[in-house]
């Protein structure tokens, strides 16, 4: 079995997943983006693999490698379509609210004057979001108008593109954690809290991390998200509202796991590397 591994940096997820796949008698062939030069005419060597795993903290290349694969007949881990559903957070909950999966209310508008009746119709407090973005940088937590106000300003007159697009979101009183649930090929296998003093609890943010059973509803919720995007291999962020139940709050399709292994049990890049080699085998079927 033949296998890229594609990324932007060889980070400890990617090492352990390259030798979870060996481990499994695969030929895993790294492939640093900085470096690869594609032609859109002429897979070329891209033919001979049976999948690629797409691993790049770049969402610019993710989206590459992906579209360039499907155009090439090579099957990615996760596929294009997934990636495009995941990298914008306006997508992902159009999506979710199609399939009736249960989010955060939000309102969306495309001028600061249109953010600020839907950030009023959402109440106080509210959150301000970049539609793509990640690691809860440049997130907002708008406590009265005026913190609106001059967020939306900032954000209108030295933001970028992707600025452009006000997405609010409701302040959901969480208990101190948020969670995380890793979904591979469509099953939830592990689940992780985490707790912060700050309002924004993540990992990369110096959360703390414990692991947690995967109840029914969990398992429900997750499931349900991580089909609505056709992932191989997401994590599914849930908020526990006091009112409402557990919500999702975000598709990830590039999942940091590293953090997640001792705290769990689970060998979540044993799994990713089974499960991707059960894609590879199909394809080569």
């Amino acid at each position: 079995m033949r296998i890229a591994m594609t990324y932007t940096r060889l980070r400890t997820e990617e090492r352990l997943l390259l030798d979870e796949c060996e481990s499994l008698g695969a030929k895993v062939t790294p492939i640093d983006l900085r470096q690869a030069v594609f032609d859109p005419h002429d897979p070329g060597e891209w033919s001979r693999f049976d999948a690629v795993v797409e691993r790049s903290v770049s969402l610019t290349s993710s989206r590459v490698v992906a579209r360039l694969m499907e155009s090439f007949g090579v099957r990615c881990v996760n596929p294009r379509a997934t990636i495009e559903l995941c990298a914008d957070k306006l997508v992902t909950s159009a999506a979710l609210v199609a399939a009736c999966v249960p989010i955060p209310y939000m309102r969306v508008a495309t001028s600061p004057e249109a953010g600020m009746r839907g950030i009023e119709q959402l109440g106080y407090p509210a959150v301000l979001k970049p539609t793509i973005g990640s690691w809860g940088r440049l997130i907002a937590k708008v406590n009265d108008r005026d913190a609106a106000e001059s967020v939306l300003e900032h954000r209108d007159t030295l933001g970028s593109v992707n600025h452009a697009v006000v997405y609010a979101q409701e302040h959901i009183e969480k208990p101190g954690r948020d969670l995380r649930v890793f979904v591979i090929g469509g099953e939830p296998v592990a689940a992780i809290a985490r707790y912060s003093e700050h309002w924004v609890t993540n990992t990369a943010r110096g959360a703390r991390t414990e692991g947690i059973e995967i109840s029914h509803e969990i398992r429900e919720i997750s499931a349900q998200a991580a089909a609505v995007v056709g992932g191989d291999a997401v994590a599914v962020d849930l908020l526990e509202c006091p009112e409402r139940g557990l919500l999702v709050n975000e598709v990830n399709h590039s999942m940091e796991f590293r953090n997640s292994i001792d705290v769990t049990g689970v060998n979540i890049p044993g799994l990713l590397a089974r499960h991707t080699l059960e894609i590879a085998a199909g394809e080569r079927a």
